[in-house]
């Protein structure tokens, strides 16, 4: 029970408001007592992803990383064309764990600045951590479709109700072009289901498709997952989304949305198409190099802080999409690592710049901060510890995910692989770029002339949640790679395994690059 625990506490939480709403609805103070029932609200969103965080902790306290086959399996009942079932192995256990941690801190990152539809506003927040658990506890893949595409209407009411000037427009992106990705990833899963004869993730891992079928299947779901990613030539929404959003829908995504593309690489594309994804590596490797000189390069160029942040966001997953295809450990593993340890660093970066200096000043343009260190020391301080995790500095937990990303690209195609090392100078220099800008640089701007206080309890407590994970998976991973070997060894497996003669032109084609 512990698994339909996880998806079944927010919905109660939304049951709770409702039910509150409509009770106190029946009450004639209610109308004249709407800001402290936003309020009360907010305690009740938060009491219940506080909960739930405390449920997947014990969940990943009795999983045992000693085996890698699915547990905590629950089967309620077959319905006609998938199966309901929920189960976690090795890798889905860490995305819950990120996502019970990233909810509550996207809920606080506009605990003030929301002040109309704030009943709404939890509402939405609450039904998107089902959402997205649901993703990584399904054990169908035609559950997983649902869920995957299920967050696109929450997320669009999210940044359309709560947005900047433009939100309208970031969200019909948004909308738009996940869901025209979804559907070849819908076609694709047709397909198997109408060749297997079941969705069942254990069957689909038993059976073997044909050469001419993976490289049909393969083209559908890469094609979904590069827009969820995303790649070169495919990120236009994410920028828009990013920007027009509010703080918490940016963190949501940034955090757990673009990790949903790492998920369905781990596990739709590896274990099920293993031929196609040995052909397509070095294409994918292209892409992922031209994806990160040219976010990289865009970064430098950018002067919104927040678009800083987010084409940052779109470097660094085209990096861990290269140690996934990798089809090395060092390089799976660090993909994962490295997609963790970004959602920490991420959240972070755009907590300090849209829910602490975009709070204070009500604007996202880098001209008009400078000299914030003189003011606000200890926003300072963790801002600069967050770049450093952030450029892939040692000791960070992104340097651990970055450094054996890049090892296993460099392993499996030694060109691209060093091409692909080039985000470790870029990363360095837009986050520093970023960081010496805001904090120094002069005093501070004439624009800004009231004084801007330091963190609160509430933006540090924020802050501190997110450092201190980063740091110490920085210094000691061991308890995240341990529980990674058995299920990535597994991956690895069944790459190598597979018989290579249909490709062997290719292969001679593909050697000299």
């Amino acid at each position: 029970m512990l698994l339909l625990s996880l998806l079944l506490i927010p919905l109660v939480g939304i049951f709770i408001i409702y039910t509150r709403m409509a009770y106190m609805g029946s009450n004639s103070n209610f109308f004249n007592n709407r800001i402290t029932s936003g309020y009360e609200e907010k305690i009740i969103g938060l009491t219940t992803l506080v909960v739930n965080l405390i449920v997947s902790l014990v969940i990943w306290i009795l999983f045992d990383f000693s085996q890698n086959q699915f547990q905590f399996v629950q089967e309620y009942h077959k319905v006609s064309f998938c199966d309901l079932y929920l189960g976690l192995d090795g890798l889905s256990i860490y995305f819950v764990l990120l996502t019970t941690i990233i909810m509550p801190i996207a809920l606080l990152s506009n605990w003030s600045s929301i002040k109309e539809n704030q009943r709404s506003f939890v509402i939405i927040v609450l039904l998107l951590e089902t959402l997205l658990l649901g993703v990584f506890l399904v054990l169908d893949v035609f559950l997983f479709y649902i869920f995957f595409e299920s967050i696109l209407p929450p997320l669009f009411l999210l940044i359309g109700l709560f947005g900047s000037d433009n939100k309208v427009r970031a969200s019909l992106y948004l909308f738009l072009y996940t869901l025209f990705g979804s559907l070849f990833l819908l076609l694709a899963i047709l397909t198997m289901s109408s060749l297997m004869g079941t969705t069942d993730f254990d069957a689909l891992f038993k059976g073997n498709f044909n050469y001419s079928t993976q490289m049909f299947l393969f083209a559908g779901i890469f094609l979904a997952f590069a827009i969820k990613t995303p790649v070169i030539f495919l990120n236009t929404w994410l920028l828009k989304a990013h920007v027009e959003s509010p703080l918490a829908g940016s963190i949501i995504l940034a955090a757990i949305v673009l990790k949903l593309s790492l998920y369905g690489f781990l596990r739709l594309v590896l274990p099920l198409l293993p031929v196609s994804t040995m052909l397509f590596v070095p294409i994918v490797f292209v892409i992922c190099v031209i994806t990160i000189i040219y976010a990289s390069l865009s970064t430098l160029r950018t002067i919104d802080v927040k678009e800083i942040i987010a084409y940052s966001s779109v470097a660094h997953a085209a990096v861990y999409i290269l140690g996934v295809f990798s089809n090395t450990i060092q390089g799976i593993e660090g993909a994962i690592l490295l997609g963790l340890g970004h959602g920490f660093v991420s959240s972070g970066l755009f907590f300090c710049v849209g829910g602490v200096l975009y709070d204070r000043t009500h604007t996202r343009l880098i001209t008009y901060y400078r000299g914030v260190a003189s003011i606000m020391p200890l926003f300072s301080l963790l801002f600069f510890i967050l770049g450093l995790a952030n450029a892939g500095t040692p000791l960070t937990f992104n340097f651990i995910g970055e450094f054996l990303s890049l090892y296993g690209a460099f392993e499996r195609l030694p060109l691209l692989g060093a091409l692909a090392c080039s985000s470790i100078v870029l990363s360095a220099a837009f986050t520093i770029f970023l960081f010496n800008r805001i904090s120094f640089g002069g005093s501070l701007s004439a624009y800004l002339a009231t004084n801007i206080p330091d963190l609160n309890k509430r933006e540090f407590v924020i802050l501190l949640a997110l450092v201190i994970p980063t740091v110490l998976f920085g210094l000691y991973p061991a308890p995240i790679l341990d529980g990674l070997h058995y299920s990535v060894s597994t991956l690895i497996y069944s790459a190598n395994e597979v018989d290579f003669q249909p490709l062997s032109a290719m292969a001679a084609f593909w050697g000299g690059v």
